[in-house]
């Protein structure tokens, strides 16, 4: 894949897509066995770079400024089986083996809550882990 073709930064302010001048491309990751999505979370050119030359999951946080492994604090970390580009080359769709959990509050995947009718929030899924034991360590 030449990663330098995808749209980590849209500079054609007369697009009509949304513009982004942070570098960074969307990512959603999902369960490679069972299409479960697991999260979503953000890339710039070196994680993305560092994920296709380790087969381990890579991303930028944006709330801390800095590249991570994912699963370097928790060892829930994600095996790479395919990345997907999306028809606007500016989202990826990454598959992956993941070990345990994606989600730091303790659940298998982000999205282990459901909103109802009333709009409120239900929890969907059981915790697989807790995580003041892996964190707060």
């Amino acid at each position: 894949m030449d990663i330098d073709k995808l749209k980590f930064k849209v500079s054609d302010s007369t697009s009509r897509k949304t513009r982004r001048d942070d570098g960074l491309i969307p990512v959603i990751v999902q369960d490679y066995a069972n299409n479960q999505v697991l999260m979503h979370a953000y890339m710039n050119k070196e994680a993305l770079r560092l994920t296709l030359e380790t087969g381990f999951a890579h991303f930028y946080s944006r709330s801390r400024g800095k590249l991570w492994k994912k699963g370097e604090t928790s060892g829930h970390v994600q095996k790479v089986k395919e990345i997907l580009v999306d028809c606007d080359e500016d989202t990826l769709l990454i598959k992956v083996q993941q070990e345990k959990a994606s989600c730091h509050e303790g659940y298998r995947s982000c999205f282990y809550r459901k909103l109802d009718d009333k709009g409120n929030l239900k929890i969907i899924e059981k915790k697989v882990f807790e995580p003041k034991d892996v964190y707060e360590k």
